[in-house]
């Protein structure tokens, strides 16, 4: 069981996150209907998902894949 929640862990991590070669994002969403940390990333590379945690602080964390986020 996490002691912070998903928000502060999210907040805590983010920046380390982004820091990682292919990472353009990061969000909360839901994975088989539980909270989760969702990465976004640039592509689909091995090398750009080997870099992302599995879990942070005991919750899921998952990749998804977006391609670059632009601003309009």
């Amino acid at each position: 069981m996490a002691s912070r929640s998903i928000d502060d862990v999210l907040a805590a991590h983010s920046d380390s996150l982004m820091a990682l070669p292919g990472v353009v994002g990061t969000a909360i969403g839901l994975c088989d209907a539980e909270r989760c940390i969702k990465v976004l990333v640039a592509d689909t590379s091995a090398e750009t998902r080997g870099r992302v945690p599995r879990r942070l602080e005991g919750y899921r964390v998952v990749v998804e894949v977006t391609g670059i986020i632009r601003p309009r």
